[in-house]
């Protein structure tokens, strides 16, 4: 028994040194990376760092660069997520807890060696700037890989961490700046990319970045941005824009936040700030009436309103493929709890908009109920962020170059939950709401797309959730919305073999709209005047 002991072991012994060695090592500019070999064949590396941990005295503070390392560095699990509270449901993470240490990225490559040069991907998650992570399996990188993508996700800072301006930050930056840590954060990934992307088989003139709600206004802000706009060479933005939704504010508007979230946590100095445990930090951050930590026009990551700087032609001018879905918004989000009666709409809206009200209602129009409900929906839904996107890519075919603008409209509804999820409700960031009361009714079923429905079909991710029960109807979209976002972060246009015809959208053909659905089909924009009416309607920046 003790010799057949000893061969066992001494057998896996030997497997485990050959797995090893079949291990992928890449050599980065800071050191050697040990990643997997997936099953797929696709290597991934996950957890690696681009830039030191923005902790003790680096916190508050611009990325630094990452410290070379010796030997080899183990790339086997992912990294820790960004501080933050579990606020959208049930967000699926696989990251290694939370942690202000958390500035780490994750790649999946198809490439068997550095010569072959593929296009790359870079994605950042959304969740309003406050919650999200790259770990997240519907932002995996695994299904792109296989279509002949280096695809990588990017962690960066949020809430109060990310986003925090105050006098005395802005005094000791040296760009007399603060705020905006976060979207620095994700500069500096794409920065860590032109250096390394080439070692995992990418080409780091083909950085094609994404981003769905927050990372799709984070995609915009990057295009507007000085530290970023050069370092890309397309842009798809999955609902939403910073021109239009959480629009930046003047520093000094920020700065003030920042005093005010310093007096209402004790602290007298930035010292006794970043002295603070970070979980202290962030638990003061839901304390009742506590603010939101705005994006700031800062002068340094932004040198003037986003805004100003696509109206001027000044944004990375490069191809945008952008949309959003049919239900970004519930219609209780203009009618609150009054029934949907055109009277009730008629006096929601007579209040958002005033003496402009009549012209709101006949582009939104309705009489019955069943009419009133969509109305109420599509407003609340371009309130919301279909506006801001329709401003982000209207801006990019009229300053950008003349760079192709290819504009989505995603109308799937996702199919019921799985048996197991029992009496679970969907999250507003695409996860789960679980109810004790098993009696408790369900809200009613969404008509068309909500807000982050599209993700998982986007990045050929529909396997790894398991809340819905998907069909193959679900799986034929996926396909073919996965297939023109490949197409596009490979040539900068998403048509290819077998796909209905994507044309851009532009003045000369009636601003076409790729409808994505089970069939999918392209339309002149009939709701152009919405746009151009709230647009009219808002105030500039």
């Amino acid at each position: 028994m003790k010799t057949l002991f000893i061969t066992l072991l001494a057998a896996s012994l030997a497997a485990q040194t050959v797995v090893a060695q079949n291990a992928p090592r890449v050599k980065t500019t800071n050191g050697t990376l040990e990643g997997i070999q997936e099953p797929s064949g696709i290597r991934s590396f996950k957890g690696v760092p681009f830039a030191q941990p923005p902790v003790g005295d680096l916190r508050w503070r611009e990325p630094q660069p990452v410290k070379n390392w010796t030997g080899v560095r183990k790339a086997d699990k992912f990294g820790p997520r960004a501080m933050q509270r579990p606020i959208f449901g049930d967000m699926n993470f696989r990251s290694d807890g939370v942690s202000e240490d958390c500035l780490y990225l994750n790649v999946w490559t198809p490439a068997k060696s550095e010569k072959e040069r593929l296009p790359v991907l870079v994605y950042f998650y959304g969740g309003g700037f406050v919650a999200g992570d790259g770990s997240e399996p519907r932002y995996d990188g695994e299904s792109m890989a296989r279509k002949g993508i280096v695809a990588v996700t990017v962690n960066y800072r949020l809430t109060v961490f990310g986003f925090m301006a105050h006098p005395e930050l802005t005094k000791e930056s040296p760009n007399k700046a603060s705020g905006n840590y976060g979207l620095m954060d994700q500069s500096e990934a794409l920065r860590w990319v032109q250096k390394n992307i080439t070692a995992f088989g990418g080409d780091p003139k083909k950085v094609t970045i994404a981003g769905e709600s927050a990372g799709s206004m984070a995609v915009s802000a990057q295009m507007a941005s000085p530290l970023a706009r050069n370092l890309i060479a397309g842009a798809i933005g999955e609902s939403g824009s910073v021109m239009g939704t959480l629009t930046p504010v003047p520093l000094a508007e920020a700065e003030k936040v920042g005093e005010q979230f310093a007096a209402g946590i004790g602290a007298k100095s930035l010292a006794e700030l970043r002295a603070m445990p970070a979980t202290q930090i962030l638990e003061a951050t839901a304390k009742p009436g506590a603010a939101r930590f705005p994006i700031a026009v800062d002068g340094y990551f932004f040198p003037k309103a986003p805004l100003a700087i696509f109206e001027a032609g000044e944004q990375a001018k490069v191809p945008l493929l952008l949309g959003w879905n049919s239900e970004e918004g519930s219609y209780r989000g203009v009618l609150g709890q009054d029934a949907p009666t055109a009277e009730n709409f008629a006096k929601a809206v007579q209040k958002l908009y005033g003496t402009r009200a009549e012209e709101v209602l006949k582009q939104y129009a309705g009489s019955s109920e069943e009419e009133i409900m969509q109305a109420a929906t599509d407003l609340a839904s371009d309130r919301f962020i279909g506006y801001s996107t329709w401003k982000w890519g209207d801006l990019h075919i009229r300053t950008g170059g003349n760079k192709p603008v290819y504009r989505y409209f995603y109308t799937r509804p996702r199919p019921d939950m799985t048996p197991e999820m029992g009496n679970a409700t969907p999250g507003l960031a695409g996860g789960v709401i679980r109810s004790n009361d098993p009696n408790a009714p369900k809200p009613p079923k969404a008509k068309g797309a909500v807000h982050s429905a599209e993700i998982e079909y986007a990045m050929g991710n529909l396997s790894t959730n398991k809340v819905y029960a998907w069909t193959p109807e679900d799986y034929k979209v996926s396909e073919v919305m996965q297939n023109y976002f490949a197409n596009f972060i490979k040539t900068g246009n998403p048509n290819g073999s077998g796909l209905p015809n994507w044309p851009a959208s532009n003045a000369a053909n009636n601003y076409q709209v790729q409808h994505i659905d089970v069939n999918t089909k392209a339309q002149p924009d009939n709701h152009r005047g919405r746009y151009v009416l709230i647009d009219q309607a808002s105030t500039k920046q």
